[in-house]
């Protein structure tokens, strides 16, 4: 009679050792993914990082082309003002030229009134400056006048009229300032 115990106790032997063979093999190629997995999350990580460093520099290039052309436009703006602003100022000139001589001016300030609309609508404002305190950033001052009855740096004639358009100074008021005492230079 065979002895089929032998045959399987090493059947079942060799399975055993084919198991811890195999589960081995197996233990190192879960080790080898586990690495994998590592190095491709760090990879992914650092494109994720990547992809955020390129989103902020893209944002940042993004508003600064916004603020050129902005700049560009309001140049372009002041500019166009500041033209049309001498043309009014030659309109007034010439209104207050015939008024004096007592000519009719009607025309002229429908004129000056229509030039007026314009600024306005587009945001044109002029500086108020006489009886102000003089302000470097809003006034220009080109004279001075002794006068002990005003405080220092009041603005005691205005002789060309400034303009803000928007939030900023497009013309500065061209002033002459008050002073207590003007000391004369030697």
């Amino acid at each position: 009679m065979v002895d089929l115990s032998e045959n399987e106790n090493g059947a079942e032997e060799e399975g055993k050792s084919v198991q811890k063979e195999d589960l081995g093999s197996l233990e190192e190629i879960i080790s080898e993914l586990r690495k994998d997995l590592e190095t491709e999350k760090a990879k992914s990580s650092a494109q994720e990082k990547k992809i955020q460093y390129l989103l902020a520099d893209f944002e940042n290039l993004k508003k600064r082309a916004e603020l050129d052309v902005q700049g560009r436009v309001d140049s372009i703006t002041d500019g166009m003002i500041l033209k049309f602003l001498s043309l009014y100022d030659d309109f007034a000139r010439a209104r207050d030229a015939l008024s004096k001589q007592n000519v009719n001016t009607d025309g002229l300030d429908a004129i000056l009134k229509n030039m007026d609309s314009f600024l306005t609508e587009y945001g044109v404002r002029p500086i108020d400056a006489l009886g102000e305190v003089f302000d470097p950033t809003r006034h220009e001052a080109i004279s001075v006048r002794a006068d002990p009855a005003l405080d220092d740096d009041t603005i005691t004639a205005e002789l060309r009229k400034g303009y803000i358009l928007k939030d900023r100074i497009i013309r500065p008021s061209l002033v002459e300032i008050s002073k207590k005492q003007i000391e004369e230079m030697n």
